[in-house]
């Protein structure tokens, strides 16, 4: 099967800069990236699953008409079914990373035939993770450079700072 869509899946608490450099350039390569936004509560989000949906389509509303952002919950091959695809992009920073994705990866596979494609970060957002920017917006540090500038001010509103 050769499909023009992707799926992009991950918790995204928040989208960050490395984030929408895949997605950028996964869009290189297919016409349409779907972000599946992961309910996730084992992970006890920050931002409820609306907000992270809402925050990631406001990240990339220049690509509005290539991209579609849903949440889910479940399992992500149940999901990709509504898009008729069988291609994961998942983005991996270091090899801790690709460890913990290739097992995902391989189960993907086993229970779907689904392919996943790793793709790397930019070399200006590879050090930069979901948990790092969390942890430096809670000590009401500068983001600016790790996050879109509407997901820095919804930290400040979250974090109660300037």
């Amino acid at each position: 099967m050769i499909t023009k869509t992707c799926v992009y899946p991950g918790t995204f608490d928040p989208a960050h800069l490395g984030h929408i450099d895949i997605v950028k350039r996964a869009l290189n390569i297919f016409e349409t990236v779907v972000i599946a936004v992961a309910e996730n509560p084992k992970k006890k989000p920050l931002f409820s699953l609306e907000e992270r949906v809402e925050m990631f389509k406001e990240s990339l509303k220049e690509y509005e008409d290539r991209i579609i952002v849903e949440g889910f919950d479940g399992l992500l091959i149940d999901f990709m079914k509504n898009y008729d695809t069988n291609i994961i992009v998942r983005g991996v920073r270091l090899f801790t990373d690709f460890e913990y994705e290739l097992q995902i990866a391989m189960t993907n596979y086993k229970l779907a035939e689904a392919e996943t494609f790793f793709m790397m970060p930019s070399q200006e957002y590879i050090h930069i993770s979901s948990t790092i920017v969390k942890d430096v917006a809670f000590h009401k540090g500068d983001v600016s450079s790790m996050v879109p500038e509407y997901i820095e001010k919804k930290l400040k509103e979250k974090f109660n700072y300037e």
